[in-house]
């Protein structure tokens, strides 16, 4: 055999994947329905072919829908015993995260995970382990690695159009709905694992290093008590090698905004809308060099069909891919930190990180045009939060 990926699909007695992988879903929200299945559909080399649910009527009326081979959770060792995919799309509670993934990729199933990767550093190596076991492919769903602006001005701050990067800025604020699951969950469904992973992984790629220390004050909006959590709105520094820093707000009691800043000591980047995607929604940025402005605006994309494009294309080709699990642990190291740091009333937590060597480059961005959402969405928790 010449390659792992052969191997692996030996092993487990599955044939090589062919043309398109074949992806099975696990959760079935708003973002699968509204974001993974249209954006699928805009690829070239993916295709959708199973559904894991734990909603019998999802399971029905998707499964008639799209010609999927659906399963509960329950029988979710039967889907990966059948091999109806190549791969599956994980995008179930946070801290489910880990329940799906491990077997799957011991079984030699490649995963493409949402972020945040798990809750907690130890879960995030537990999926780590079950990667390195079997050598499938593992990739956290950070689609704006693949988004044509997001990646055009990591490469600029990289190169250094802006001078020395110094400082970052970012605002990401949304007004949850009572009804949201994500006000019933306490912290790990709360503002930082659920917006944090954009202005932390966005740092982290812009500055091309991993923060030292971290320090987190939290706020509670008075009048917004359905919120089961106890902060709503988080302010966050982050401490970077060469004393640069990173500041950030988060929050799900505000208007929606979503914006981030990067100033150098030549220049500085606005980038307006920052972390959004879909219809309208067009990433665009200021700058200012040496007192020149200019501005930008980029092509509105798909970004789950961007991600996955690129994701099938490194299980076809067998590549790894850029933003593998040690680029989802080291958000989670930052989010674990920032909860030790709120628990201690702001204290300062040190963060331990491995540097990573691979960033974001413009050869990973896809420009496939926006997948149409449906118009009627499945299931009750089907709720689109602002931000996604």
């Amino acid at each position: 055999m010449d390659t792992v990926k052969d191997a692996v699909n030996a092993l487990f007695g599955r044939k090589p994947a062919g043309p398109k992988v074949r992806y099975g879903v696990v959760g079935a929200g708003w973002i699968t329905q509204a974001a993974f299945i249209p954006g699928i559909g805009q690829t070239s080399n993916s295709q959708l072919t199973v559904l894991v649910s734990d909603d019998p009527e999802k399971r029905d009326k998707l499964g008639k829908e799209y010609n999927l081979k659906s399963y509960s959770y329950d029988q979710f060792s039967q889907a990966l015993a059948e091999g109806h995919c190549d791969a599956f799309y994980i995008a179930t509670p946070n801290n489910q995260h880990k329940k799906f993934a491990v077997p799957a990729l011991e079984q030699g199933y490649h995963v493409l995970l949402e972020k945040p990767m798990e809750v907690t550093v130890e879960d995030c190596e537990a999926i780590l382990a079950a990667q390195k076991k079997s050598g499938a492919k593992l990739m956290i769903a950070y689609r704006l690695h693949h988004e044509p602006g997001t990646v055009e001005i990591i490469d600029r701050v990289r190169k250094g159009d802006f001078g020395d990067a110094r400082i970052f800025s970012s605002v990401f604020t949304q007004d949850l709905k009572p009804e949201n699951h994500r006000a019933k969950q306490g912290f790990d469904a709360g503002p930082i694992p659920d917006m944090g992973p954009y202005p932390i992984n966005a740092v982290r790629n812009l500055f091309g290093s991993e923060p030292t220390e971290v320090t987190a004050i939290g706020f509670k909006t008075p009048g917004r008590e359905f919120l089961k959590m106890e902060h709503d709105t988080i302010s966050v520094t982050l401490r970077f090698p060469e004393e640069r820093m990173a500041q950030f707000v988060v929050g799900f009691a505000a208007a929606p905004t979503n914006w981030y800043k990067v100033v150098g000591t030549k220049g500085e980047v606005e980038v307006n809308p920052g972390f959004m995607f879909g219809s309208g929604v067009k990433i665009a940025c200021k700058t200012t060099i040496n007192g020149k402005e200019d501005s930008k605006t980029f092509p509105e994309t798909d970004h789950f069909g961007g991600e996955t494009e690129y994701f099938s294309e490194c299980i076809l080709n067998n590549v790894d891919p850029e933003a593998d699990g040690h680029e989802g642990l080291n958000d989670v190291r930052v989010i674990v930190a920032i909860k030790e740091s709120l628990d201690g009333n702001g204290k300062t937590v040190k963060i331990k990180s491995e540097q990573r060597s691979k960033r974001p480059v413009l050869e990973q961005v896809k420009k496939l045009t926006l997948g149409k959402e449906p118009k009627n969405l499945i299931g009750r928790d089907a709720q689109k939060p602002s931000h996604e």
